[in-house]
């Protein structure tokens, strides 16, 4: 498979895909894709109309990008047969916002699974926030509200282990609630078996040629059932994400 998979788009006081576009054109050229299928059903915006004109303002600000790098973009949501046009696809692009909605879509749509068949048959994908949360096999380590009910929590499972995007370390000060830290761990008490990695942002998983890589300018931090967390560098052997 390739994956990159990255935990945030922006960061504060950058262009929107700012900091990951060069990793993503490199990913892209790398495998020799010209045309992206783009996934926008995470973009639920209260500035719109519609989901539809949700979904317009959203290709439109990664199209932008994406035609800047060199890339030509289309999107599923236009499609008068969304599955037919991800089964074509050189590659899938799957963008971030709200990973309930983004489910409940792909499922309705008939393309989880259409997906997964493309992805782990070669196809590049390419994901931020909730786009690689659906990477993995449940959608249970998401930050988002459920704003719908999906159909399931079953994702992608195109990796192993469970990611939580834009992971955080801080507890507010004033802050009654649990940190980002025990949430986590609420979830592996009640799933013992799955490991979980918090990628802070700025960071992104790169799997290519059966190797995978953490990169970006900060550490990652593994959550295991009964044991200390583990910081894990860039660098890092990573290949105990997959025993």
């Amino acid at each position: 498979m390739k994956l990159l998979l990255i935990s945030n788009s922006t960061m504060a006081g950058e262009a929107y895909l700012g900091w990951p576009q060069k990793h993503i054109s490199d990913f892209l050229n790398r495998h020799k894709v010209r045309k992206v299928c783009f996934v926008p059903y995470a973009g639920v915006s209260l500035s719109n109309k519609s989901l539809e004109d949700s979904y317009d303002i959203y290709i439109q600000k990664v199209s932008a990008v994406f035609n800047a790098l060199g890339f030509e973009l289309e999107s599923v949501h236009q499609a008068n047969d969304p599955v037919e046009m991800a089964r074509q696809a050189e590659a899938i692009v799957v963008g971030g916002g709200n990973t309930f909605h983004l489910v409940a879509s792909l499922y309705e749509k008939g393309l989880m699974e259409v997906i997964r068949e493309k992805v782990m048959a070669g196809t590049p994908y390419v994901g931020w926030s909730a786009g690689s949360n659906v990477a993995c096999p449940t959608l249970m380590t998401t930050n988002d509200m459920p704003i719908v009910e999906p159909k399931s929590f079953k994702t992608l499972n195109l990796i192993p282990f469970q990611i939580n995007p834009h992971y955080l370390d801080a507890n507010p000060e004033g802050h009654g609630g649990e940190t980002r830290q025990q949430r986590i761990e609420e979830f592996l008490v009640i799933n013992p078996a799955m490991k979980v990695v918090g990628l802070r942002e700025g960071c992104l998983l790169l799997l290519e040629e059966a190797e995978l890589q953490l990169i970006g300018d900060k550490s990652m931090i593994l959550f295991q059932y009964g044991k200390i967390p583990e910081e894990l560098a860039p660098g890092a052997d990573l290949n105990l994400l997959f025993q």
